[in-house]
C-alpha cells in the first residue's frame, strides 16, 4: 500500500545531512511494512532486525565504541554484509536507550551507513531526543491513501481540484459510499487490506480487537499497576462518553466517585502515545488557544475511527440508518484528522450551551472555527453566533453534502478531510 510517508523517506535518502531516522507511531500502522518496502525498492539490501528483548542488539549497540566495530557485529548478526549507501538498516521495536545511544554515534561521525529505527511509544521521544537524530512521525492510513489502496486514484484529483476551486465535486455519491466503508473499516492497513480480500465484517472486527488488545499490552509499560487498570478503564468508557449528549468527559462514568486526580497518569499516557486525543474546551476565542483553554474540561477521541465503530458494536446498517452513530464516527474523524495535520484540539461551549465542536489556531494565528453539520438535528446557529461575537471572518463546516462556500463558511464533504491541511 502506498504511504505518504514514503516522499519523506526519500527526501530523507537523499539528504546531505542524513541522520538516523526514528519512525514512531502506534502499533499496527505500518510502520515496519513502510520501511521494509523502502528497503526493499531504494537500496541494494535491506538488513533488518527486531530489537525486542533481543540482548545480542543491545550487546552490540552498548559494548562496540565504534561504528565498524558496530556494523561489523550487525552483519554477523543478520548473516549478511551491509553495504555503504546501498543497504538500509531497520532496528525494530526499539525501547532501549543503550541501543539509541549506540544509533547516535551515526549521527555523530560523518560516514555511509543509513539507519532507520522504530518504535510504538511517542514518550520514547523524550528518552532518545537528541540532535544526532532526525524524526517522522507515522498515522495510519487517511482517505487519500485508502482511495489509492482501493485503486480509485482518480477520485482524488476531482476531490483536490474541488476543494481548491470552492465547487460541487461531480462524483460526490461515489466519494461519499467510499468513505462510509472507510469509517467502518478505519486507517490500520491490515483491516484495510482484509476488507479488500472479502473478508466478512464479523471477522473484519474479530481482527480489530486483536489490535485493540496489542494497544493493551503497550500499557505495561506504565510503572504503577494501578494505573495500567485506569488506562484500560479509560479506553473501554471513551465510546460512552461520545455517546452523550454532552461529551465532556466525566470520571464518574468509570465509577462512582471517581476523580480526576486518579487518572491523570493513565490519561496522559494514553495522550502522550497517540491512543487517544484529548480536546480542550475554551470559553472564549482568542490566540493563543492554549493559554484560554480549561485543562479540567476536555473530550476524548479515539486513535482510529474503525476500533470506535467495533468498541461502539455498530453493525454497517445501523452506521447507514442511525444518524447519532454516524455522526459520532464523523466527528471522531475529524478529530483525528486535525490532530494529523499537526494541530491541538479546542472546543468552544458558552454558559447559553452554544457549542462549536472544533477550534483550529492555524500557524499564521488566524483561528477557524470547525462545525460538522448533524441531519439528526435542526440546523443550528452556534457557528453563526461564534463567528459574529469573536469577529471570525472564516470557518469550516463539515457536510455530507457538496462542496460550496456561503457567507464566509466553506462546506466540506467529510470525505475531504485530507485537504484540510492545505488551508488551516
Amino acid at each position: 500500500m502506498e504511504r505518504k510517508i514514503m516522499n519523506d523517506l526519500l527526501k530523507w535518502k537523499r539528504d546531505s545531512n542524513r541522520k538516523p531516522l526514528l519512525i514512531y507511531g502506534n502499533k499496527q500502522i505500518g510502520k515496519t511494512y513502510t520501511a521494509i518496502e523502502f528497503g526493499e525498492k531504494e537500496y541494494k539490501t535491506t538488513c533488518y532486525v527486531n530489537c525486542e528483548n533481543n540482548r545480542e542488539v543491545l550487546d552490540i549497540f552498548s559494548k562496540e565504541r565504534t561504528i565498524d566495530k558496530i556494523i561489523f557485529k550487525l552483519s554477523l548478526l543478520v548473516g549478511e554484509t551491509i553495504l555503504k549507501n546501498d543497504t538500509l538498516i531497520i532496528l525494530d521495536n526499539v525501547s532501549d536507550t543503550e541501543i539509541v545511544k549506540g544509533i547516535k554515534k551515526f549521527g555523530k561521525e560523518e560516514n555511509d551507513y543509513h539507519i532507520l529505527f522504530i518504535t510504538s511509544l511517542k514518550e520514547n521521544l523524550l528518552r532518545f531526543k537528541g540532535e544526532e537524530l532526525q524524526y517522522r512521525y507515522m498515522f495510519p492510513m487517511d482517505f487519500e491513501e485508502y482511495l489509492k489502496a482501493v485503486g480509485n486514484v482518480e477520485l482524488i484529483d476531482f476531490i483536490k481540484n474541488s476543494y481548491k476551486n470552492h465547487k460541487s465535486m461531480p462524483f460526490h455519491s461515489v466519494a461519499m459510499e467510499h468513505f462510509e466503508n472507510y469509517c467502518l473499516t478505519g486507517g490500520l492497513p491490515e483491516i484495510i487490506q482484509a476488507s479488500l480480500d472479502g473478508e466478512s465484517d464479523l471477522k473484519l472486527r474479530a481482527r480489530q480487537n486483536k489490535i485493540l488488545d496489542t494497544y493493551r499490552k503497550e500499557f505495561l509499560s506504565i510503572p504503577n499497576f494501578i494505573d495500567i487498570i485506569r488506562a484500560d478503564e479509560v479506553l473501554n468508557v471513551l465510546p460512552y462518553q461520545l455517546l452523550k449528549t454532552n461529551k465532556k468527559f466525566q470520571y464518574g462514568l468509570m465509577k462512582n466517585g471517581g476523580r480526576s486526580k486518579d487518572y491523570d497518569k493513565a490519561l496522559e499516557f494514553l495522550n502522550v502515545n497517540g491512543l487517544v486525543q484529548k480536546c480542550y474546551k475554551v470559553k472564549q476565542i482568542e490566540a493563543p488557544l492554549s493559554k484560554v483553554k480549561e485543562s479540567d474540561s476536555f473530550k476524548l477521541y479515539l486513535n482510529d475511527t474503525g476500533l470506535l465503530a467495533m468498541m461502539m458494536q455498530l453493525s454497517r446498517l445501523k452506521f447507514l440508518t442511525d444518524n447519532t452513530s454516524k455522526y459520532i464516527l464523523f466527528e471522531n474523524m475529524v478529530a483525528n484528522s486535525i490532530s494529523n495535520c499537526g494541530y491541538n484540539l479546542y472546543y468552544y461551549q458558552s454558559e447559553g450551551k452554544a457549542e462549536v465542536p472544533f477550534l483550529v489556531q492555524s500557524r499564521s494565528g488566524k483561528i477557524i472555527p470547525i462545525e460538522i453539520v448533524n441531519k439528526n438535528m435542526a440546523k443550528s446557529k452556534s457557528l453563526a453566533l461564534v463567528m459574529n461575537r469573536f469577529q471570525l471572518t472564516d470557518a469550516i463546516r463539515i457536510t455530507e453534502d457538496n462542496f460550496s462556500l456561503k457567507k464566509g463558511v466553506f462546506y466540506v464533504p467529510i470525505y475531504a478531510l485530507f485537504c484540510l491541511k492545505d488551508n488551516l
